[in-house]
């Protein structure tokens, strides 16, 4: 099978081993590079994969639906809500398949935290508490991630998966949410040594409340002075389960021993990117559409909007 990789950052480094490791043969192009793309688009290819920034993703996303291409897209799928929908319905209309990045659902660690609830581990679920703050936007250059308009910001960067995850894992939709946002370091130098103004949150703390009752937390951050470690709990009516590190799961039931489960570090590229490419792979040979899909990115980009509103 041969994907067509829109992206010379995450795209090429990222997605595009892992494609190979999926058995993928792969092309990357540019996203400014309009002539590769549509010479990529009218190749024979079997997916289009974008990984632009998001305020290109509707045009490439709609290229490659207008050229009749199973597409994939990264997240935050588009800068709004309104983009959002839009990209599903040209991929409703195109009538091929769809598939939105939100990787991390195949992450071992956080897919055992799934499996363990799906099974009744701690009961009933009612809590998810997610905590992490991370250094690397401290002093990078201006990107289109600290602006605002071009649909940058830590909740589409990193809030995206954990409300992907939070919908996912709880199994439910999300009806409300509210929080406060920040912009730790507001200033960042151009490439040209121009010093910018941040328009766009690097951290936001925030609160979910789904239509089956449980509710979710999220307090997350990408431009403190230095890393913490990322933590999770997830609260049942029989137990807890907590994930520290995505490498040490804690299983704690009312009734019985802890139980310890420990996993590798996840390297670059993560490993969970090869694990759902090569369900896309499977997909693509059977037709069957798989989750998480565009309707997957709708509805986060929707909690998005709705959360940046609140704040």
């Amino acid at each position: 099978m041969r994907v067509l990789v829109i992206g010379t950052g995450f795209g090429k480094h990222a997605a595009a081993p892992a494609y190979e490791s999926a058995g993928f043969e792969v092309e990357v192009v540019s996203p400014r590079d309009d002539a590769a793309i549509r010479r990529g688009l009218a190749s024979g290819i079997d997916l289009v994969s974008v990984h632009s920034p998001p305020f290109l993703h509707l045009d490439h996303v709609a290229a490659a639906l207008d050229a009749g291409h199973a597409v994939l897209c990264d997240k935050p799928f588009g800068r709004t809500a309104d983009e959002a929908e839009e990209m599903v319905e040209r991929a409703r209309n195109a009538g091929v398949l769809h598939f939105l990045n939100f990787e991390f659902r195949c992450r071992e660690s956080w897919a055992r935290v799934k499996e363990l609830a799906e099974a009744g581990a701690i009961g009933t679920l009612t809590h998810l508490s997610w905590n992490w703050f991370g250094s690397g936007l401290r002093g990078r250059r201006f990107g289109w991630i600290n602006d605002a308009d071009l649909g940058g910001g830590w909740i589409g960067a990193y809030g995206s998966h954990l409300i992907d995850y939070t919908r996912w894992l709880l199994g439910g939709e999300i009806v409300d949410c509210g929080g406060v946002t920040r912009i730790d370091e507001p200033i960042h130098p151009d490439a040209d040594g121009v010093l910018k103004q941040a328009t766009a949150e690097d951290a936001y703390a925030a609160w979910f409340l789904l239509d089956n009752g449980a509710t979710a937390a999220h307090d997350t951050g990408f431009a403190t002075a230095t890393p913490t470690t990322p933590r999770a709990v997830l609260l049942g009516t029989d137990g807890s389960i907590e994930l520290t590190a995505d490498t040490r799961l804690v299983l704690r039931t009312a009734d019985g021993d802890p139980q310890t489960v420990e996993f590798d570090r996840p390297g670059r590229p993560d490993p969970a990117l090869t694990t759902f490419f090569t369900q896309i792979a499977e997909a693509l040979r059977t037709g069957a559409q798989i989750s998480p899909s565009f309707d997957d990115g709708l509805a986060v980009a929707r909690v998005m909007e709705r959360l940046r509103v609140s704040t």
